[in-house]
Order: C-alpha cells, then structure tokens, then sequence
C-alpha cells in the first residue's frame, strides 16, 4: 500500500514551535554536495513560501476570527518550515549561482512533471514552458563566465544540459496570450492538481527572486538581462496559475496546499542523500501531517464535504529530481517555433505576438542578445560551444 497522509497522525501544532538554535540549521555544500539537494531545498522554499502567501490571502478574505487565528497559528510554523529550508542554501553562493541553480530547478521539475502529467493539454503547458526555462540557464550561464569566469557545470554537475533553448527574445508575448484554460477540479485527476500547484509556486518563487536580487548587480548587461527574464517569469506564474480551476473553494484550496506539501516532503525525504536534510525533510513531514488534519477538519465545518472526495486514496508515486536530458532535446526537435495564441499554441508568429515585441524590443536587440555578443566579444565564443556545441537544430534556428 502507498502512504496517505489522511491516515496518520503528525506532531501536535503546540510542539512544532522551534526556538533559535533548532531553525539554526547547517548549510549544504556548495561544492561538494548532490546538486539536487539544492533543487530539493529550492523547491520547498518555493512551495512554503506559496503556503503562506495563500494563507494570508484567505486570512484577508476570511471574516470570521475564529478561523483566522487559526491560520495564523499554522502559517507561523509554515514561517518556520520556510527560514529553516531557505537557510540550508549556502551563504558562500553568489546570487548568479542561486540563480543557475533556481533555473535547474524549473527545468528539471518541469521536466519530470511534463513526463508524469496525465492530462495532454496540461502536459502541454509544461513542456511550452520548459523549453524557456531551459534558454534563461543558458543565458545565466553566458553572463556567470562573464562576470564571475567560471562555469555553469560546476554547479548543475552536467545533470541538466546548458545550451540553448527557444530564444528568450521571443519569449515575450502580449498577456492575453499567457491565460491557459484551466482544469475542471471534479473530473480532473488528483495529481494534475499537485502539479499545476507545484510548478505555479516554483514559478512565483523564481519571480519573486528575480524582482528582487536584479538591482543589486553593478554590471549594466546583468541589471538588464535579470529585467528581461523576470519579465518572463511573470509570463510564466500567468500561464501556470491560470491552469488551477477558479472554482475551488478556498477550503478546497487549503487541503491541496497540505496534501501537496506532505507529498512533496514524503518525496524528498525519500530520495535525499545529505543525512542531515533528509532529516529536515521528515520533520516537516510530520508537522504537515497535522497541517493537514486541521485543513481537513476546517473543510469539514466550513464548506460540508469530505475532504476524501477531492484527494487521492494515496500518494502518488514520489515526485524525483533526476536526469531530463533526452526529454528537453526530443522538445527542442520539435516545439521550438511554438508561441501562444489564445488558450492554445500555433507555430506561427500571429498580429499580437508580432505587435508585442515591436513594442518590447523597440526595434533593438534585448538583453538575452546582447548577453550572448558581449560574451563572444569577451571569449571569441557562446559559452560551451566551443566543446560541445549545441544541438544541431538549436544552432539552425538560432542562425535564421
């Protein structure tokens, strides 16, 4: 039988307060650690962040008092949960190589979603979306060696590939554009809505980071270069978030956000290598088990059903950071041309996309180029190329 958390008992929420010494955790390697536990670590920033933000929203929409101090005892400890994940990242690493390491994330955790996702038009969304995600590593990647003269490699360890993907130029699309059709919350399978969740708070997550971390550069290319892909990153939470059926209540809601997070601290602690966060990872298990049960319960009071009737029997298979490399080059063969129309996908550019970045663009290259020709200028070469080269298609394109 697999595990669901609907049948066990977590830590009771009066014991999960931590003082100062127990969220004082200890960093991961930088160096010498699994890459995917940075992803992993990443990830549940991105996902507790997301908790939480959700948590003050139904709070600011909630009029009754009783719940919402209720919420504000659960979202406290998600604060907790939130410092203690975040704070395992190293402080040695520089905001260009978090950066590296956020865009692994995107393309390894859409990637496997992409593969996993049962429903076509949702497996769509993501594979749109990967393939630009894959191009923001490359161009990171250009602007690392530029200004810090080291190598993307050393901080993906060659799991996920750095080259280029569909151009980050052509990225920019009119918003309208960016609205995808959502899922129907009574038909749809149960782990379509974990990803849809998943993907839309790594999203946020990256969005929220690029806003922030771009101006602290001094360098003019990486002040703009952070502009443009954050940009694009408020595309992508648009186009993600727009996937989650409107019509789930916000009880409704409140169970996903809990059953997603038990899935994804089950998943993880399953698979982690570093001891000391597979040991973060079951913590938080066990406090969102009981996150769980007062969302349930509170879904029982408030909105009259049974929260078994929206969740899977079980959780599904765990969730993995692994390889996707074959994945995204069967992409790049055939749906680099995509762009959006509408709530669907054409492969020709159309009068909106071709309005927008005549407006965008002003009739000058953007940053994402012009990245790419100061690097040349500077090395005599794209970055990597000069071994490996891209994927033939990939250079073609590019030419045209």
């Amino acid at each position: 039988m697999g595990f669901n958390p609907l049948e066990h008992q977590g830590i009771p929420l009066e014991r999960q307060l931590r003082n100062w010494r127990e969220l004082n955790v200890e960093p991961v390697d930088p160096d010498h650690g699994d890459p995917y536990t940075k992803c992993r670590v990443i990830t549940m920033n991105g996902i507790e962040v997301e908790a939480i933000l959700f948590s003050h929203q139904f709070a600011r929409h909630c009029p009754d008092p009783e719940v919402k101090r209720q919420l504000a005892e659960v979202r406290y400890i998600e604060h907790q949960q939130q410092k203690a994940v975040n704070w395992l990242l190293p402080g040695l690493a520089s905001v260009l190589e978090t950066t590296i390491a956020y865009e692994q994330v995107a393309v390894d955790l859409t990637g496997w979603v992409a593969r996993h996702e049962p429903d076509p038009y949702l497996k769509q969304a993501y594979e749109f979306g990967v393939l630009e995600d894959f191009d923001h590593l490359y161009r990171y990647a250009n602007l690392y060696e530029m200004i810090e003269h080291r190598k993307a490699e050393t901080i993906v360890d060659g799991l996920t590939e750095v080259m280029p993907g569909r151009p980050t130029k052509f990225h920019h699309r009119d918003p309208v554009d960016n609205v995808r059709e959502p899922y129907d919350r009574t038909r749809t399978d149960p782990i379509s809505k974990l990803h849809a969740l998943t993907i839309m708070s790594a999203e946020q997550q990256t969005m929220n980071f690029y806003m922030n971390v771009g101006p602290q550069y001094m360098e003019p290319i990486a002040r703009q270069l952070y502009q443009e892909i954050g940009l694009i990153e408020e595309e992508h939470v648009t186009h993600y978030e727009s996937l989650v059926d409107p019509g789930e209540t916000w009880w409704e809601q409140l169970v996903n956000h809990e059953y997603n997070e038990c899935y994804l601290y089950h998943s993880f602690m399953e698979q982690e290598s570093d001891p000391k966060v597979k040991a973060v990872w079951e913590l938080h298990l066990n406090m969102e088990l009981e996150h769980l049960r007062i969302a349930c319960d509170l879904m029982r009071r408030h909105d009259g059903r049974e929260p078994a009737e929206i969740l899977a029997p079980e959780l599904p298979n765990v969730l993995t950071f692994e390889e996707n490399k074959q994945f995204v080059r069967n992409l790049l063969d055939t749906q680099m041309d995509l762009t959006t129309l509408g709530t669907g996908y054409v492969r020709d550019a159309h009068e909106r996309f071709e309005r927008m970045q005549e407006q965008i663009h002003g009739g000058e290259e953007p940053p994402s180029e012009r990245v790419m020709a100061q690097h040349r200028e500077m090395f005599g070469r794209e970055y990597r190329l000069e071994t490996e080269g891209p994927h033939p298609d990939v250079a073609s394109r590019e030419k045209d």
